[in-house]
């Protein structure tokens, strides 16, 4: 399984990124060890926004790539609204797309 999230920092830019190991990946980011993102060592995250699940590394690659094609306004829309198809239905097969409930243990990394 994948994981597509969205993440804010503290500038209240947001990244998103990939990955198939959800809790490992958030603890590299959130404690900005050395296999963190570039990215988020200059923009440290401070909050999980959304999170999707789907079954393979093709299907998370796609949907990240159409994320970060969006604009900081659409990100905030997507990040909003539960229903993400509106932004994807003619680019992606949404279904394939699951929203990830965020455990507290995971919130609290």
């Amino acid at each position: 399984m994948y994981y597509v999230y969205m993440l804010r920092c503290v500038d209240n830019s947001i990244y998103t990124g990939i990955t198939n190991h959800f809790e490992r990946r958030m603890q590299e980011h959130f404690l900005k060890t050395k296999e963190c993102a570039k990215y988020t060592k200059t923009h440290p995250p401070i909050k999980i926004e959304k999170v999707w699940t789907c079954k393979n590394r093709s299907l998370a690659s796609k949907l990240e790539y159409h994320i970060k094609k969006l604009t900081k306004r659409e990100k905030e829309e997507l990040i909003k609204n539960k229903n993400f198809s509106i932004h994807f239905e003619n680019c992606l097969e949404w279904e394939s797309y699951k929203s990830y409930k965020i455990s507290k243990k995971e919130k609290a990394t």
